[in-house]
């Protein structure tokens, strides 16, 4: 799995996890604290949209994860 897929895999797990915590009506609710982290995802996510950087994917490179188009 190239790097560019990794972020993108860790991001809507994140999303969905932080959402099963955050939202009242899921079994798994804890706080609503929770979709604080679902907006923090999101930023980055337009952020490297439009830097065209992310480091998450700077991470995964040096993890050892191809770069990839």
């Amino acid at each position: 799995m190239k790097s560019w897929q990794t972020v993108r895999l860790i991001a809507g797990t994140f999303i969905l996890m932080s959402l099963a915590l955050g939202i009242e009506g899921s079994p798994l609710f804890l706080s609503e604290w929770w979709l604080a982290f679902t907006a923090f995802v999101g930023l980055n996510l337009l952020q490297s949209a439009l830097t065209k950087w992310c480091l998450m994917e700077v991470i995964l490179r040096k993890l050892g994860f191809a770069q990839g188009c």
